[in-house]
């Protein structure tokens, strides 16, 4: 009960610092030096972008770079960085900057932030991830540089910086007037960086630490280390999903002369990846999302809302939840009584968590994208995809963002709040569970 009790103030807290964090961005975003000279900016504007923003989904109803000054682009930085590191690690570092020390309480919260099982090492766990973030993100930067740098001189720093942190944290938001990485897509240095920085933020911070024990074992060649469940199943799936989605990609748009058509070969293959990987709740693009066939839409919708994996920057239903459903679907096809993965068991608890996180999101997507055609005459397709896009925290589009009425535009702005704070942590947020569980009999149904 107080693990569960410590569970709902944690979830608690996520949402009402979303939140706070939303209301700070959109009232700093109001103030007249965040936007250029001549340049106005009405308040549902402003909070659509601080949501974007903080939720790193990337979504814009108006063109970043011609709209915020350095100072508005210096908080949509802000916003993006601490919705990439989470409002737990973000809050937990700014008490460690300011020497306070961490009690109990402090450390419950972290523990349930990061699914932790146990109290010890938090302090350097967060440490930890602050710094691999920070190291990447200058990686990043310095790759950038040697774009922007030349093309755009002084300011290529600031666009360096800023388009690193945005695809570390997986928010896709640019400085670039509105086209995004568009006029980039023959750029190998650009695909590479972006490309990088997605997959490795996607993978989740848990991940990093058994790679690093992994080959910290090959490099001492005394033992063994083998890699955990959690990262055999990340690391699988993340390639299965990346090498699928390219293919696809590829399969549908070769001879189309508005996508890969007019590119030389491996021009198509390093797009076709870039579309694979951004789909993964990057929302970076180097083809207009509107010139794809609706059969490869169809199909990118199914990858926008998988996203990517746990304790990461990306957002989604994740890569374990789908690999579990999965496996516990042929479980029963075969009549198994238990699930496994990798010759390991999935508790039955984990089971029935990513079926009510999956269930959950897709109930959401469907009603959500309901409430927007009922404000906003579009197309099914684009509604949805927009839709799909906001709850995956992708922020990829195919022209409905800046068509929006104000209340499309809030309708909006809930799925990517939801979407970036998740099922089970609303779900945890509203939970009351009486003192004692009552055991029903047991009676059979007729399914399927």
């Amino acid at each position: 009960m107080k693990k569960k009790y410590t569970a709902l103030l944690t979830t608690r807290m996520i949402m009402l610092g979303f939140l706070i964090g939303i209301a700070a961005g959109t009232l700093l975003l109001c103030l007249p030096f965040s936007t250029r000279k001549g340049v106005d900016i009405d308040f549902i504007d402003a909070l659509f972008v601080s949501v974007s923003s903080i939720c790193v989904t990337g979504l814009s109803t108006i063109n970043i770079g011609q709209t915020f000054s350095m100072f508005g682009q210096v908080v949509l930085l802000i916003l993006i960085q601490i919705g990439g590191l989470g409002v737990v690690t973000f809050t937990t570092l700014i008490l460690i900057a300011t020497g306070k020390r961490l009690n109990l309480d402090d450390r419950i919260l972290l523990q349930n932030a990061y699914n932790s099982e146990s109290l010890t090492g938090l302090l350097k766990l967060t440490i930890r991830i602050v710094k691999i973030t920070l190291l990447l993100e200058g990686i990043g930067t310095i790759l950038y540089a040697t774009v922007f740098l030349p093309q755009y001189h002084l300011k290529g720093i600031w666009y360096s910086i800023f388009h690193a942190v945005s695809a570390f944290c997986n928010a896709g938001i640019d400085l670039l007037g509105g086209n995004s990485f568009c006029m980039y897509r023959d750029n190998p240095m650009i695909n590479m960086t972006t490309m990088a920085l997605i997959v490795v933020s996607g993978l989740g911070f848990p991940v990093y630490w058994e790679l690093a024990r992994y080959f910290g074992c090959l490099r001492k060649r005394n033992r063994v280390h083998k890699l955990n469940l959690q990262a055999k199943i990340v690391l699988s799936a993340t390639a299965f999903f990346i090498l699928g989605g390219a293919l696809v990609t590829m399969l549908f748009e070769w001879n189309n002369p508005d996508t890969l058509g007019t590119l030389p070969t491996s021009g198509k293959v390093m797009s076709s990846f870039f579309q694979s990987i951004t789909l993964r709740t990057a929302g970076f693009a180097t083809i207009d999302q509107s010139f794809f066939r609706e059969s490869s839409c169809t199909l990118y919708l199914v990858l926008m809302l998988i996203g990517g994996s746990p304790v990461g920057t990306a957002g989604g239903i994740k890569t374990v939840t789908v690999v579990v459903l999965f496996a516990s679907m042929i479980a029963n096809i075969k009549g198994n009584k238990s699930v496994t993965l990798f010759r390991q068991k999935i508790s039955d608890d984990y089971v029935r968590r990513c079926t009510a996180i999956a269930t959950f999101s897709i109930s959401v997507l469907f009603l959500l994208t309901t409430c927007l055609f009922f404000v906003q005459e579009c197309d099914f397709l684009d509604a949805f995809y927009e839709m799909t896009s906001a709850i995956g925290t992708v922020g990829l589009s195919r022209g409905l963002t800046g068509q929006l009425t104000q209340a499309g535009k809030i309708i909006l702005c809930i799925a990517m709040y939801l979407g970036r704070i998740g099922p089970i942590t609303l779900a945890f947020a509203f939970h009351y569970k009486n003192n004692s569980e009552i055991d029903y009999a047991e009676n059979k149904i007729i399914i399927g």
